[in-house]
């Protein structure tokens, strides 16, 4: 089952875990008006797709040569990829919470990591990949080797880009923004000119949002 950039992108739009609205704007949880919504939970109701999703990521690994003692899964919806995946490696599983226990022993990594062990971290989106690099920089703080994180979809934002570099990461998402754009245009669920208002909004999210303020819907 190989599943391309866009074959990926087309699925994420046939089964709804991405829905584009330029002209009837989604309002966010930030508050901020937004043409385009993602919603990968969905996937984990449909077998076939999250089976595509569990391999690409898997195919991924193998045709970058990248190393893993152990898959990383962040909280919550990067958690069940993170255990087809593992199942799929036959490798050991962690997960990042995404605020440490407030009792116990208060751990924000659950599950058995070693010091010097290679994790990869998986997600299931990212936008300026904040939450991604703060689960990166917890489990280094546990003694982990964490180089690379895999995703699902990426809003593919400049800012994000430099923000992986930075933290010496990389970023392996199975489908971008541009890519998804482009599969609407060419299933003509999108126009060249909502293309474009989304385009713009990529540029600038707060301004897009300022500047249409009394457009949303729910």
């Amino acid at each position: 089952m190989v599943t391309t950039p866009f074959q990926m992108a087309a699925m994420l739009l046939r089964v709804g875990a991405v829905t584009l609205r330029p002209t009837s704007p989604f309002r966010l949880a930030s508050g901020l008006l937004s043409p385009i919504y993602c919603d990968n939970r969905i996937l984990i109701s449909h077998p076939r797709e999250r089976r595509q999703v569990t391999l690409g990521f898997a195919r991924l690994l193998q045709e970058q040569g990248i190393p893993v003692d152990v898959v990383a899964g962040t909280a919550t919806a990067g958690i069940p990829y993170a255990a087809w995946l593992a199942a799929e490696l036959r490798l050991p599983m962690v997960y990042v919470r995404s605020s440490a226990k407030g009792h116990g022993k208060e751990r924000l990594v659950e599950g058995v990591l070693s010091a010097g062990q290679r994790a990869v971290v998986v997600e299931d989106l990212v936008t300026t990949g904040g939450s991604s690099l703060g689960s990166v920089n917890a489990l280094r703080q546990e003694g982990a080797v964490v180089e690379h994180v895999l995703a699902i979809f990426s809003y593919a934002f400049p800012g994000t880009t430099a923000s992986f570099s930075q933290a010496a990461v990389a970023l392996h998402p199975l489908t971008t923004l541009p890519i998804l754009l482009e599969v609407a245009v060419q299933r003509r669920s999108l126009s060249p000119q909502e293309r474009g208002m989304v385009e713009e909004w990529a540029g600038d999210p707060a301004g897009w949002s300022r500047a249409r303020e009394g457009v949303g819907r729910g």
